[in-house]
């Protein structure tokens, strides 16, 4: 035991004294989840809009003026003729034109019906359709001021709740998917690259000799980046809760029992590269592009699974992340508890097993 300790000691002596190694450890998780939480967003905030009003009466102003007071909306000219929204949105100027007709508020007290056309650019039609939905959501609210909430003949009111997420805020979706990139990259790349460079140097040989098992001497190395791993989780938690507002709804042992399970999944793999590499360069090669897309696109992170075809569906159940974010997910946003859990907690540990497995048979004891 006290020579595995040792092992362990000399690894860590190997990352601290790398002080770019140090960086991406703990250095990365921070930078991502900062970015994610603030840069990256799925929120549509401040579009840039504009208002052909001609009418220019006390309700289409009104109405103009709830817009540009809403945070999703920011007026960037108000337009003179119909000719000039086409321009508008070729130089791209705007995302969204509001257009009301020539007589807006008699149509409204008189015949209590008045238009009001939206046009949107639908060369991003996520962004288009999002911003047709809270125009719409603006306008909806401004006629129940109006009409102070008298119902009419025959309308059908729809109540929406959120739920977990009542502000829509993107950062509910990033920081469970950012904490499965994080501890897939760096828990398979550096375990990978750590071994590899120690036959490269030529230090593996000389450790294979020791009176250590061999597997003791993977597992050694392996012991220092879950222990980092740990740490980089905590500063991931401590920034989502204090700095983007993420709760932590659920039970917090929880959580970190799917994270050093999916941690240690993630070290068997970057275990199995190792042993099937000889070089660094080959190593981080298949630990950025081959895991680093297949984490992006087929975890749930970015893009919906359900809306991929079925073979990319299919797919998608041999990515770990995907298992572990539905983990983080369930558990911090929704607060649920091991029994919502059980599968994925199951497949991962599955996972687990086999690329461990799978690793030692193919670790090779001897180099020549």
């Amino acid at each position: 035991m006290k020579q595995f300790i040792s092992f362990v000691k000399k690894e860590f002596h190997h990352i601290l004294r790398d002080k770019r190694t140090l960086f991406i450890l703990l250095g990365m998780p921070v930078v991502q989840i900062l970015i994610f939480g603030f840069a990256l967003t799925n929120e549509v905030k401040n579009s840039k809009i504009a208002v052909l009003d001609p009418s220019r009466d006390l309700s289409s102003i009104s109405l103009t003026g709830q817009l540009d007071a809403s945070r999703y909306f920011d007026i960037q000219e108000e337009l003179h003729s119909y000719k000039d929204i086409g321009q508008a949105f070729r130089e791209g100027k705007i995302k969204l034109a509001v257009v009301f007709p020539q007589n807006f508020e008699r149509d409204l007290l008189h015949f209590n019906k008045a238009q009001v056309q939206l046009i949107a650019d639908a060369s991003d039609p996520n962004v288009a359709t999002t911003l047709t939905n809270y125009a719409t959501a603006v306008i909806m609210d401004f006629q129940n001021r109006i009409t102070r909430n008298r119902k009419l003949p025959y309308t059908i009111d729809t109540e929406i709740r959120m739920l977990y997420n009542p502000q829509l805020k993107g950062a509910y979706t990033f920081v469970p998917g950012v904490m499965a990139l994080v501890l897939m990259l760096v828990c398979t790349m550096m375990t990978a690259i750590t071994v590899v460079r120690e036959k490269e140097n030529g230090t593996m040989e000389v450790m294979l000799v020791s009176p250590v098992k061999p597997l003791k001497i993977v597992m050694a190395k392996a012991v220092p980046y879950l222990l980092l791993s740990m740490v980089n989780i905590a500063s991931i938690l401590l920034l989502s809760v204090f700095v983007l507002d993420v709760p932590l709804r659920g039970s917090l042992a929880l959580l970190a029992f799917g994270s050093i399970l999916f941690t240690l999944t993630c070290l068997a793999l970057g275990l199995l590269i190792s042993s099937a590499t000889s070089s660094q360069q080959t190593a981080m090669f298949i630990s950025l592009i081959g895991l680093f897309l297949p984490t992006m696109m087929l975890s749930g992170f970015m893009f919906p699974i359900e809306n991929m075809p079925l073979p990319l569906q299919v797919v998608s159940n041999l990515v770990p992340a995907k298992w572990y974010y539905r983990i983080a997910g369930a558990v911090m946003i929704k607060g649920l508890g091991f029994g919502a859990i059980w599968k994925e907690v199951l497949i991962l540990s599955g996972m687990m097993v086999f690329l461990l497995v799978l690793s030692i048979k193919k670790f090779k004891i001897r180099l020549a």
